[in-house]
C-alpha cells in the first residue's frame, strides 16, 4: 500500500507541475497583451492630449469669431435702424405731399370756375394785343408792289439753284 501513496504522490506532483507549467504560459501570454494594451493605451494618452490641445485652439478660435460676430451685428443693427428711419422719413414725406396734392386739387375744384375766366380773359388780352400790333406792323411795312415782286422773284431762283 505504500506504493500505491507513493505512486499517488508522484502523480499529484506531476499533474501540479503540469499545472504550473501551464500557468506559467498563460500568465506569460497575458504578460504580452497586458504590454500591447499598454503601449495602446500611451499612443492613445499621446494622441489624446494632441486632440485636447487642437480643441482648446479651436474653442479659443470659435469663441473670437463669435465675439466678431457679435459686434459686426451690433454694427448692422445700426444699418437697419438708420435705414428704418429713411424709410419712415420717406413715408411720411408721402402721406406731406399726398395732403398737398389733396389740398391742391380740391382747391382747383373749388377755383375751377375763376381759373376759365382768367383763361379766357387772357385769351381776350393776347388776341388784343395780337390786333393792336398786328396792324402797327402792316402801317409800317407797307413797301412798293415792285419791290416785293423782285425780292420774290429773287427767292425763287436761289432755291431753283
Amino acid at each position: 500500500m505504500q506504493i500505491i501513496l507513493y505512486l499517488s504522490v508522484a502523480l499529484i506532483a506531476i499533474a501540479f507541475f503540469i499545472l504550473v507549467i501551464s500557468l506559467t504560459k498563460t500568465l506569460k501570454a497575458m504578460k504580452e497583451t497586458l504590454e500591447s494594451v499598454s503601449n495602446t493605451l500611451d499612443g492613445l494618452e499621446g494622441q489624446l492630449k494632441g486632440v485636447t490641445g487642437e480643441t482648446t485652439m479651436l474653442l479659443h478660435k470659435t469663441n473670437v469669431l463669435a465675439d466678431d460676430i457679435q459686434g459686426k451685428v451690433e454694427k448692422l443693427d445700426t444699418v437697419v435702424h438708420a435705414v428704418q428711419d429713411v424709410g419712415n422719413t420717406i413715408q411720411d414725406m408721402n402721406d406731406s405731399l399726398r395732403k398737398v396734392t389733396t389740398s391742391v386739387s380740391s382747391v382747383m375744384v373749388r377755383n375751377q370756375d375763376k381759373v376759365a375766366q382768367v383763361v379766357q380773359w387772357g385769351a381776350v388780352v393776347k388776341e388784343l394785343k395780337d390786333k393792336w400790333f398786328g396792324e402797327k406792323n402792316k402801317q409800317h411795312d407797307k413797301k412798293p408792289f415792285d419791290s416785293e415782286v423782285k425780292i420774290q422773284t429773287h427767292q425763287l431762283e436761289r432755291s431753283n439753284s
